[in-house]
């Protein structure tokens, strides 16, 4: 006997419905440049050329930079990314620099005059302090990548290798590389929303101003930055990873303190900040005319380069 053509259509959909594949469940997997970028010391010291290591490990991943060209891997990193990239091992370049024990950065506080340019140059926020005020570097957060050193105007930053005869991988482990990888991160994403919140206040006075002929301008204009401000006034949740790393800011924060205290009552403070020579004094106008031109203020509150404030120490 012939099965009924609908018990068939029962049995045909049953046989379909029990074939239906799975939902594929998307997972993330690492670039080229994401596997060469985890090979690197993460210094961010620019000797190869690049912004960041990050630049450098896309520039090798596309082929438009040689493997020999970071000089805080040295000979190991070399030999580390060769492997990945299945090439033979060759010196470094010495164009971008020579392999040496790490450094880390020391400034003399007795010299510093506090125009922030070294706060600014340094790539994993390693540096506090606060405009007009005394710098201190977190010395344990120092990569060596000696980018502070060029613009201090008053020649206060010495870098003092730290670790003996130990060059490359062997003076730098790949913890610190990870934590150095992380700050960097968080600096250029701090960077990022501090620009975005000046434009948005650059933005909301041109508003302001625009509005400012009309009969409802005020009740406009304070309609209109209100949220703003509110977006801008609320606290932003904050993890246990950064509250530790606060913490450990705001303590070198209080030991600079009081070393600038016990130095004043031993008459050994900063004898600097007058007389300054003109070249000086316009680097620090031209920073202070950027801060103007953002709406940041330049107070001497003292603030670190790892708050969010809304008041930036870095452009």
């Amino acid at each position: 006997m012939k099965p009924h053509p609908l018990n068939a259509d029962i049995r045909c959909g049953d046989e379909r419905q029990q074939h239906v594949p799975h939902a594929l469940t998307v997972t993330e997997s690492k670039t080229f440049a994401d596997l060469i970028e985890d090979l690197l010391p993460q210094t961010q010291c620019t000797k190869c050329g690049y912004p960041d290591c990050r630049a450098y490990a896309e520039a090798i991943a596309r082929g438009e930079a040689s493997y020999n060209q970071c000089p805080p891997g040295g000979a190991e990193g070399v030999a580390r990314l060769a492997k990945l990239l299945g090439k033979p091992v060759i010196p470094l370049n010495p164009d971008n620099g020579v392999e040496r024990p790490r450094p880390v950065a020391f400034i003399d506080e007795n010299l510093c005059i506090g125009c922030t340019l070294c706060m600014q140059a340094c790539p994993v926020d390693a540096i506090v302090g606060a405009p007009k005020q005394m710098h201190t570097m977190v010395a344990e957060l120092c990569t060596g990548c000696d980018l502070c050193v060029p613009p201090c105007p008053v020649d206060c930053i010495a870098m003092i290798p730290v670790t003996g005869d130990k060059t490359g991988w062997d003076a730098w482990n790949q913890q610190q590389a990870d934590a150095a990888r992380a700050r960097h991160d968080a600096r250029r994403a701090r960077l990022a929303a501090e620009r975005e919140a000046a434009e948005a206040r650059a933005a909301a006075r041109r508003a302001a101003a625009a509005a400012a002929g009309g009969p409802a301008s005020s009740s406009t204009s304070t309609a209109a930055s209100s949220p703003t401000e509110r977006a801008t006034a609320a606290p932003a949740p904050v993890s246990d990873a950064e509250a530790k790393k606060r913490a450990i800011i705001q303590a070198a924060l209080e030991r600079a303190r009081k070393k600038k205290e016990d130095n004043a009552a031993q008459g050994l403070g900063p004898k600097n900040t007058t007389n300054i020579s003109a070249e000086t004094q316009a680097k620090i106008d031209e920073v202070e005319a950027r801060r103007r031109r953002l709406g940041i203020a330049t107070d001497d509150s003292e603030s670190t380069p790892t708050q969010n404030n809304g008041q930036p120490d870095k452009l």
